[in-house]
């Protein structure tokens, strides 16, 4: 019987069938970070347990780490202790550590891929929600809590309940303007942030067949915040090419033997899906969120709802609680609201082509007055290209503080934070109260274009107005 990517990966790696019915899981690679892995290494040693198989797992260190200070120690005592056990367990267990010395230390979701260690047809954990973004691999991809960790350090497997399958089908051709990020917070405000429960999301369709791993990385980011665990692209030319010759990919003749196994992964012609939903690439607009979830969003030229002329209880209670939080009157437009900050960077668009995306409009441009903007590498290797390429240049100039590579204000367990109530055009991927450092702190969520679009202007604006008619 034909069988979707989902189906070939999870039979692959099931050990066996529990019997509470979940599925101990073989865990192909283990991603871990300075958050979630300390207590999950402590819980190894009050066990008197090992790492089951320390080259299976790779860290690095993104959260918590600084993006204005390099030198040690940092002026944060908690997160230097938190760097420093990183090392410590590291070291004691024989793990691979992107450590910031090495030049290959950035995000964990950007680590991967450029590494070449988040590959097709293999499963994925790591102590972080937004773990989905590897499936744009073709890869079975998941985030897990600090006991999941110390499992999967202990075992490399851990008990999962399968998931049924949803085909998102995105066809047509996006209008210019229209980026990746657009088409996922449209997916979501779609299809609610709960819509995914219980489904892993097979993403597909013209648009995504066209578009490059940079931008399948960013929809697959975000699938945890429509509510799938896992979301993913099926594997093709386009996979190959962006893994060939990176450092942990396959070499000479097992290079050729991995593409043809990568290829059989995919999902074969008429499997069974669970659910299909089909959206016409010309429906999508420039989006930008106005609320406290991604799924709270609405297209550039669209106003803000109005709670009255809602009928569902717990909606109109849902888009009260959003206004009062935001501040933001119903029925008013979301253009022209003045920002105060203006953030690129994070998993969801801190890459390389995100950069010189905005670059190449932002040249000769100047961030307005009284806008404080922060770009922020999503790794050490994101920003030496950026910087090879003379886009720190163009950033700085343009009134950009460049910064080192980091989650930095994607959640701001660092120093980057917003400040009292201030609002926020982000990159990143979400927009929930506090998310950005300050408890009364808002957050726009938009593409990179898009942040710096209302950069230029002050306020939110449309980038293709801002920047011209002829972006794509």
């Amino acid at each position: 019987m034909p069988k979707s990517l989902f189906q070939k990966v999870w039979e692959a790696h099931t050990l066996r069938r529990l019997a509470n019915g979940q599925t101990q899981l073989l865990i192909g690679t283990h991603l871990i970070h300075e958050v979630t892995s300390p207590q999950a290494f402590g819980m190894l040693r009050d066990l008197g347990l090992k790492v089951a198989f320390p080259q299976r797992t790779f860290a690095t260190v993104d959260h918590i780490i600084p993006t204005d200070q390099l030198t040690e120690p940092y002026r944060d005592p908690l997160a230097q202790a938190m760097m420093d056990e990183l090392r410590r367990s590291c070291a004691e267990f024989g793990i691979t550590f992107f450590d910031r010395a090495s030049g290959r230390q950035g995000i964990v979701h950007i680590v991967g891929p450029e590494q070449g260690i988040t590959q097709p047809g293999t499963t994925i954990a790591c102590g972080d929600s937004h773990t989905s973004t590897h499936g744009a691999f073709g890869a079975i991809a998941f985030g897990i809590g600090t006991s999941q960790v110390r499992d999967v350090l202990a075992t490399q497997t851990m008990a999962l309940g399968a998931l049924k399958v949803r085909r998102v089908s995105v066809n047509g051709h996006l209008r210019p303007g229209v980026y990746a990020k657009d088409v996922i917070l449209h997916i979501i405000r779609t299809l609610g942030v709960n819509g995914g429960t219980g489904f892993a999301y097979e993403y597909g369709g013209e648009v995504f067949d066209r578009f490059t791993m940079e931008e399948r990385m960013t929809v697959c980011n975000m699938s945890i915040e429509g509510g799938a665990r896992v979301g993913y692209v099926n594997p093709d030319e386009t996979t190959f090419v962006y893994l060939k010759g990176r450092p942990y990919s396959p070499q000479g003749a097992a290079w050729d033997a991995a593409v043809a196994r990568w290829r059989a992964t995919a999902s074969d012609p008429g499997c069974h899906y669970d659910d299909f939903v089909t959206i016409d690439a010309k429906d999508i607009a420039p989006t930008v969120t106005w609320g406290i979830n991604p799924g709270q969003a609405i297209a550039i030229g669209e106003t803000i709802p109005d709670p009255a002329k809602t009928w569902a209880a717990d909606e109109k209670a849902s888009i009260e609680e959003a206004l009062a939080y935001m501040k933001f009157q119903p029925g008013a437009p979301i253009k022209g609201t003045k920002i105060d900050v203006a953030f690129l960077g994070s998993c969801t668009n801190g890459r390389l082509s995100d950069f010189q995306e905005v670059a190449r409009f932002l040249k000769g441009r100047r961030v307005a007055s009284g806008v404080k903007a922060i770009a922020v590498p999503g790794s050490q290797i994101v920003a030496l290209q950026c910087e090879k390429l003379g886009l720190d240049r163009v950033f700085a100039n343009a009134g950009f503080e460049w910064r080192a590579a980091g989650c930095s204000m994607c959640l701001a367990m660092n120093p980057d934070k917003l400040v009292g109530d201030q609002l926020c055009a982000s990159s990143s991927n979400r927009n929930f109260k506090g998310r950005q450092g300050s408890p009364t702190g808002r957050t726009l969520l938009m593409s990179p274009l898009m942040v710096a679009a209302a950069a230029v202007a002050g306020s939110v604006a449309d980038a293709r107005e801002v920047f011209g008619v002829n972006v794509s």
